[in-house]
C-alpha cells in the first residue's frame, strides 16, 4: 500500500499508509511526557474529544530510534466547510474533561503553549538576522516584552490541547462522521484562554472576520456555560503572546525561505506594533 506523506517538519514526520497514520516524533522528545499524554488520549473519559491512538497505546521506536505513534487516519477541514462550531465547542469538551478522573495516569504534564510562544521567539532571535527584517523583528521583540508567561499550572488548571488550531480537526471514521481534536505532543494542565489565542490572534489581526470568531466563541461559550460573559480580560495576555509567536515564526519563515512576508506574517506583525504601542 503507498505511503502519502502529511507532514514533514524538523519536529515529526507524519505519514499515512492507508487507514494507519505513523508519527515519527522530533529526537530529543520527553518520552515519559508523550507517554502520558498518549495514555490521556486513549482514556474513556476524552471519548469523542481526542483521537484515540491505535491500540497498544504505547510509544514505539523508528529504526533511528526516534519516538512513533500510531493513529487512526482522519479527514481533516476543508477549506471550503470550516467547522467553527464545532471547534469551539469540541474545545469546551476538553477543557471539561474532570481532570480528577484522569488521576490515575499519573500526574499530568502542563500544557505546552506558553513554551511553544517562548520557543517561536527564541528561534527568530536565532535566524533572522540582518536588516531585511530588522524593523519587523523589533515589532515582535517589543510586544514579547510586554508579556509575562504563566507559571507552572496551578489548582484551577484544566486540561488544555496546547497547539489549538483549525487544522487539529479531523472527522473519523469517515468523511461524514464527527469531528475529532488530533496532535496530543503538547496536551497538558493549563490555563483555558491559551487554547482560544491563536483564533483570538487571528481575530485582532482581521485574519478572520466577526462572523467566524463569533461563531468558535459562541459555541465555545454555549458549551462552557460562559455565555455572555465578556472574554478579553482573560484572552488579552494569550492572544498577544500568539500575536507574537506567530509573526515570529512567520519571520523565521521568510528569511530561511530568502522571501517576504505573506500577507498574513504582514498583519501579525501591525498587530505586534500595535501591542507594543499600548499604554
Amino acid at each position: 500500500m503507498a505511503e502519502e506523506i502529511l507532514a514533514d517538519r524538523p519536529e515529526s514526520t507524519v505519514v499515512r499508509t492507508g487507514g494507519t497514520v505513523t508519527k515519527t516524533h522530533a529526537p530529543g522528545t520527553d518520552e515519559a511526557a508523550l507517554a502520558l499524554r498518549l495514555a490521556v488520549a486513549a482514556h474513556p473519559a476524552v471519548a469523542g474529544v481526542l483521537l484515540p491512538p491505535l491500540p497498544p497505546a504505547a510509544v514505539a521506536r523508528s529504526a533511528a530510534g526516534r519516538p512513533v505513534t500510531r493513529w487512526p487516519y482522519g479527514s481533516p477541514v476543508s477549506g471550503r466547510a470550516i467547522p467553527w462550531e464545532a471547534a469551539g465547542a469540541l474545545l469546551a469538551r476538553l477543557h471539561a474533561v474532570p481532570v480528577a478522573a484522569l488521576g490515575g495516569l499519573g500526574p499530568l504534564p502542563a500544557a505546552r503553549g506558553p513554551e511553544r510562544a517562548a520557543r517561536a521567539v527564541a528561534r527568530m532571535r536565532e535566524t533572522v538576522t540582518g536588516r531585511r527584517f530588522a524593523a519587523a523583528r523589533t515589532a515582535v521583540e517589543r510586544a514579547w516584552a510586554r508579556i509575562d508567561l504563566p507559571g507552572p499550572p496551578g489548582p484551577g488548571a484544566v486540561l488544555c490541547h496546547g497547539d489549538f488550531h483549525l487544522g487539529q480537526l479531523v472527522r473519523h471514521p469517515e468523511p461524514g462522521g464527527p469531528w475529532h481534536l488530533i496532535d496530543v505532543d503538547d496536551l497538558g494542565l493549563g490555563d483555558p484562554a491559551w487554547d482560544l489565542a491563536r483564533p483570538a490572534a487571528w481575530y485582532a489581526a482581521a485574519l478572520i472576520g466577526t462572523d467566524e470568531w463569533d461563531r468558535l466563541l459562541g459555541a465555545y461559550q454555549a458549551r462552557s456555560g460562559t455565555a455572555g460573559e465578556d472574554p478579553w480580560p482573560r484572552l488579552d495576555v494569550p492572544a498577544r503572546a500568539l500575536t507574537a509567536q506567530l509573526a515570529a515564526r512567520a519571520l523565521a519563515r521568510a528569511s530561511a525561505d530568502g522571501t517576504g512576508l505573506e500577507e498574513a506574517g504582514r498583519a501579525l506583525v501591525d498587530s505586534c506594533v500595535r501591542i507594543a504601542a499600548l499604554p
